[in-house]
């Protein structure tokens, strides 16, 4: 294979964003792999979560039966829903949330800060691009509802602003 074709090859690795390729051509093969940029966000995602339920006896009255239906319906919290006045922010994709711009800087919006619309609020990296995500209401933040690092859902509230 030609030395400007891997030339060529390592300039466009680099101007992508890409982390590997391989080509082949014929017999001859060549595979270009880099490392992440020292300070980049490397954070793995978080190993799923295996819950192992123990066999309960079943219970033998109705009163048991009525305790253990009352013990078993409560409900996870849920995030604090937006009342009148207030918007949400949700997330418009499927990512890790990031509350400042890089590690040990401070954070895009905090609580009580005053938004306009179009300002950044986070970023949420997807398949390794950081995307911003920008207000699209202007007034005061109320509540962050995830914490820096965590994994978010497409629709999944991020912020309150009155």
């Amino acid at each position: 294979m030609d030395i400007r074709k891997i030339k060529k090859l390592i300039e466009l690795l680099e101007e992508s964003g890409v982390a590997e390729i391989e080509i082949k051509e014929g017999e001859e093969s060549v595979r270009i792999a880099r490392q992440a940029p020292a300070g980049s966000y490397a954070n793995p995602l978080p190993a799923p979560a295996v819950t192992y339920a123990a066999a309960a006896p079943a219970p033998r009255s109705a009163s048991a039966r009525s305790a253990s239906v009352q013990a078993g319906s409560e409900a996870p919290a849920a995030a604090p829903a937006a009342s009148a006045g207030e918007q949400m922010v949700t997330a418009p994709m499927v990512g890790t949330f990031y509350a400042a711009p890089s590690p040990g800087a401070k954070p895009f919006v905090e609580i009580g800060d005053e938004v306009q619309q179009g300002q950044v609020l986070c970023t949420i990296e997807a398949m390794k691009m950081m995307n911003q995500i920008e207000s699209e209401f202007t007034g005061r933040v109320r509540a962050v509802l995830v914490k820096n690092g965590e994994p978010v859902e497409f629709g999944q509230p991020l912020f309150i602003i009155e």
